[in-house]
């Protein structure tokens, strides 16, 4: 039986897909969408296999990446900006979810 992806893949796809679906449609509410989806499917996850104070924590992080990845993409592109945070967020949820 195939498996649902980890919590972490679903944490860098709301970043990644958020920033694709408003860069590529023109559409920055759809973007919203769908970073809003991801982390709240990625944040029930990690209250489930982590805990309420963990998925706060990782919540926190989705959001300060989400917001981090503006001024650092000034500095180093959108994409870049996009991928470095995604990379974060991800490598923090694995660690803290062991999924």
């Amino acid at each position: 039986m195939a498996r649902f992806p980890a919590t972490a893949a679903v944490a860098a796809t709301g970043l990644i897909g958020g920033y694709a679906t408003a860069r590529f449609s023109g559409r920055r509410e759809w973007g919203g969408a769908v970073l809003a989806a991801a982390g709240a499917t990625a944040a029930v996850r990690w209250g489930r296999r982590s805990g309420a104070p963990a998925a706060a924590g990782l919540t926190a992080l989705y959001l300060a990446a989400f917001g981090g990845s503006h001024p650092l993409a000034k500095k180093i592109g959108a994409w870049p900006a996009v991928l470095t945070v995604a990379g974060v967020v991800a490598a923090a949820s694995a660690l803290t979810t062991g999924d």
